[in-house]
């Protein structure tokens, strides 16, 4: 039986920076964990910031699993854009891995986490904005810039998750899914 060694190193190299953080986890620590020579992970990997970088995009294609499970055809197009950005920001808060960079970021600012932070917002926007524009052809919304209203609806979702429970109770997945309705799809406007 043949050991993917390629395999063992991502599993130990999560573990590492899960508990860790980035800036502590060193390839040395993760050649341990993986039980390998730390030669080994250079065989596939440049470098600290190539194995976080790997680690990260697959957990971005699971987050993106995530919202896209949350969907349902039948159900019309502002449900399903909650649904998904709903999955997606629960599935940052409840990841033990996001929770992790997103407390270094706080307390550290590493370079290289607010690199991969930003890289899983670009992910995040560019999902929206492609649900926004599937929006649009098919005449579910009106015609509106998707790049500018994912990121409105991004920021006001973040808001209402992270920044709200700061310092009130938590909102309920319904009464943010009434939120977005609100503010986002029917407006302000009293019309």
């Amino acid at each position: 039986m043949s050991i993917d060694r390629k395999k063992l190193i991502l599993e130990a190299a999560t573990k590492s920076f899960t508990q860790f953080g980035y800036k502590a986890t060193t390839m040395d620590l993760v050649a341990k964990l993986a039980n390998v020579g730390k030669g080994t992970i250079y065989t596939f990997f440049k470098n600290k910031e190539e194995l976080f970088d790997e680690i990260f995009t697959t957990l971005l294609k699971e987050m993106k699993q995530k919202a896209d499970e949350a969907m349902e055809p039948s159900l019309p197009f502002h449900e399903n854009v909650h649904r998904a950005l709903f999955a997606i920001l629960e599935f940052r808060k409840t990841h033990q891995l996001t929770i992790k960079i997103f407390q270094e970021n706080a307390e550290i600012g590493t370079m290289a986490v607010q690199e991969v932070i930003q890289k899983m917002e670009r992910s995040i926007l560019s999902y929206i904005k492609s649900k926004i524009e599937d929006g649009i052809k098919s005449g579910a919304i009106k015609p509106c810039d998707p790049e500018l209203t994912a990121f409105v609806m991004l920021k006001l979702y973040i808001a209402l998750i992270f920044d709200w429970e700061k310092q009130h109770p938590p909102l309920d997945k319904e009464t943010i899914a009434g939120l977005l309705e609100l503010y986002v799809v029917k407006g302000l406007s009293a019309n």
